[in-house]
């Protein structure tokens, strides 16, 4: 399946295309040369920011408002594409009120809706977006091992601690593993770690609101969610690399490095020492091995990792522009 870039590039798919990491994928995809995205939004959410992109026209972006548990609306959307990124799939700053109804169902169904329409439609590959989540948290993984692509969430451990998006995560691409096999279908997985950086779309995602609760002065350790960060810029790069390249194939974790989350909150103090982020001087993920290059088997296919330093910088500065960070003379020693 490989994609000369001297080609035509085919149709493709993105669910959840106006959310963080979609409007980032939408952006990637035209800026490598891709003029027939076809883009599922949750109806009646905001898509406008997308029509504002370089090289997005109503020729070369359609909107497909869909409900990941509406079957045929997902048929329509995925029709006539040779491609498919699965990226939507529910995710709150609260806790749901009810996690079945509100994570469980929508991410487990909706990726088995979206992989059936693919396979009725002769897609070549499906790039699902997973997440650290599904690899974490693991209470059993060697302490002295660094986590990689052979890790999975412990769902008894999340369950008992009401950790409901983890388990939503694990179920989906459980099902997606399942399918695929049963069906002989081309899937590949992405494991973003913490994606910082510009918010393309209006509102607060989850990930960014970890950097801006640290910057205002939360004491969150992020222990059970937390392996590191990555600029979401790389992480839509990978996801077009994983795309294009036919060897790939399995999980690919996505993360500049593992590291504690108190080594990440000291260098954003660091960077931005008029914030009042909280010093953490005990480990924040109690054994957690370090690696600086966790990100090796998309390292290997050329994928070259944006400095942390500057996916903060780029968040920070985003977070300000849309009036969500206000800067204050004090700090917490």
């Amino acid at each position: 399946m490989p994609i000369d870039p001297k080609q035509e590039k085919p149709a493709v798919c993105v669910t959840g295309a106006n959310g963080f990491i979609g409007s980032w994928l939408v952006k990637t995809l035209l800026q490598h040369g891709y003029s027939q995205i076809h883009a599922t939004t949750f109806p009646g959410s905001d898509a406008s920011h997308l029509f504002s992109l370089p090289g997005a026209a109503a020729d070369s972006l359609r909107i497909f408002p869909v409900d990941l548990l509406d079957s045929d609306a997902i048929s329509a959307a995925v029709r006539g594409c040779s491609g498919v990124f699965h990226v939507a799939s529910p995710c709150t700053l609260e806790d749901p009120r009810d996690p079945d109804a509100d994570l469980l169902k929508p991410a487990v169904q909706g990726t088995i809706n979206v992989l059936r329409a693919a396979l009725d439609a002769n897609v070549k590959r499906v790039v699902i977006t997973s997440s650290i989540s599904a690899m974490v948290p693991n209470p059993s993984w060697p302490s002295e091992k660094p986590f990689d692509e052979s890790s999975w969430t412990d769902l008894d451990y999340c369950k008992s601690r009401q950790k409901w998006y983890p388990v939503s995560k694990t179920l989906a691409e459980k099902a997606a593993w399942k399918f695929s096999q049963e069906h002989g279908m081309d899937v590949v997985a992405i494991h973003p770690a913490t994606c910082l950086g510009p918010l393309l779309q209006p509102n607060l995602n989850a990930s960014c609101a970890v950097l801006l609760q640290l910057l205002q002065g939360s004491k969150d350790t992020q222990e059970h969610h937390w392996l590191g960060a990555v600029h979401v810029r790389d992480v839509a790069k990978a996801q077009v690399l994983l795309f294009e390249t036919p060897e790939a194939s399995g999980r690919y974790l996505c993360t500049n490095g593992i590291f504690q989350f108190r080594d990440f909150a000291q260098s954003v103090s660091k960077l931005f020492p008029q914030f009042p982020v909280h010093r953490f001087t005990d480990e924040t993920q109690p054994g957690l091995k370090d690696s600086k290059d966790a990100a090796k088997r998309l390292i290997d296919l050329g994928l070259v990792f944006t400095p942390v330093e500057d996916a903060v910088r780029d968040t920070v500065a985003s977070l300000q522009t849309k009036g969500l960070l206000c800067t204050v003379n004090t700090t917490i020693s």
